[in-house]
């Protein structure tokens, strides 16, 4: 065989892990220094991320299907602002606090939901949102009800960095959790029990039928997602410093769930791209036209469902199919 004839080996190519991961956190370091007086509404998008990367392990992962979520961000909400006015002022406990909360809500209401199946558990999730907000609505004295629980105060965070009225250390707090509960997202989803509930989500009677707990594995999922709404909905009182009724409000679940479609449910970082889209959507369109809002994002999430199933991180795998189709009906 002649040297020219032997087939010459294709170089490798690294595959970096964490890209995608590297370059989201590349961008919200830039978005503190592009849009240095709106750091309150960046802020916010980081708590919704954090919240649609709860929902997206509930439901993208586990195929849970709930909207109801808003009553675990309720509860973290809640728990950290009452820890807040009551007993300590100090960020990193009142985030366990609310954690807690949020799994202990879930953990109880997910050993009925979690029996449950299709409409069935929507409509006892969005029945568990509703007697959250009602009790929180009736313990005025406790919660505030409609006016909301005030006086809270922060502590500096580590005792070291004081909240500002700008939103500084609001922001790079906020971010530091949304990275940690996003590493710890990634190592339970890629865990036995992770590929474990995909499966259930699959296929629950196969994974009945090779010995797999299915109804535990749900509660456990359940539980860890509760706990991160909990961290949301905590995270959410200690930078607005005000928890009001609206944490249990049923629009709350309904745009995560929202965001969660935009961005592609199952993957992590898809959850953090739909977020992105629907609130900067949602806040251009609502300054353009404050009443009609509402059809911008209706428009996009019907071209979404029905062109792109699979979310914005589908459109590559979308365009290339339609590329290669035109390929083939060529003559």
């Amino acid at each position: 065989m002649a040297a020219q004839d032997i087939p010459l080996a294709k170089p490798r190519t690294r595959h970096l892990p964490f890209l995608p991961e590297i370059l989201m956190l590349a961008i919200a370091v830039a978005a503190y220094f592009a849009f240095p007086y709106d750091l309150a509404l960046i802020t916010r998008f980081l708590v919704m991320i954090l919240f649609v990367l709860s929902l997206d392990l509930v439901l993208g992962y586990a195929g849970i299907a709930t909207l109801g979520h808003a009553a675990l961000y309720g509860a973290g909400a809640y728990a950290a602002g009452l820890f807040a006015v009551h007993v300590s002022g100090d960020p990193v406990t009142g985030l366990l606090v609310g954690a807690f909360a949020g799994a202990l809500l879930a953990f109880v209401s997910g050993l009925l939901l979690m029996r449950a199946h299709g409409l069935t558990l929507l409509m006892l999730s969005i029945a568990v949102t509703s007697i959250c907000q009602e009790i929180a609505n009736k313990a005025r004295d406790v919660t505030g009800g409609a006016d909301g629980l005030r006086g809270i105060r922060m502590e500096p965070v580590l005792g070291i960095f004081k909240f500002d009225f700008i939103g500084r250390t609001g922001y790079w707090y906020a971010l530091a959790i949304v990275c940690i509960c996003y590493m710890a997202l990634k190592i339970v989803t890629a865990s036995p029990l992770g590929l474990s509930i995909r499966g259930i989500k699959d296929s629950g009677v196969r994974m009945v039928a090779i010995g797999s707990p299915v109804y535990w594995r749900l509660v456990t999922v359940y539980t860890i997602g509760g706990a991160i709404a909990g961290i949301a909905g905590a995270l959410a009182a200690q930078v607005t410093q005000l928890v009001s009724l609206e944490s249990f409000a049923f629009n709350l679940s309904a745009e995560a769930l929202i965001m969660l479609i935009l961005g592609g449910a199952g993957r992590l970082y898809g959850a953090i791209i739909g977020v992105v889209i629907f609130m900067t959507v949602h806040h251009v369109a609502a300054a353009v036209d404050p009443f009609n809002w509402l059809f911008v994002i209706g428009a996009l999430v019907l071209g979404i469902v029905f062109f792109v199933p699979a979310g914005v991180l589908g459109v590559p795998k979308a365009i290339a199919t339609l590329l290669g189709r035109n390929d083939n009906a060529r003559p």
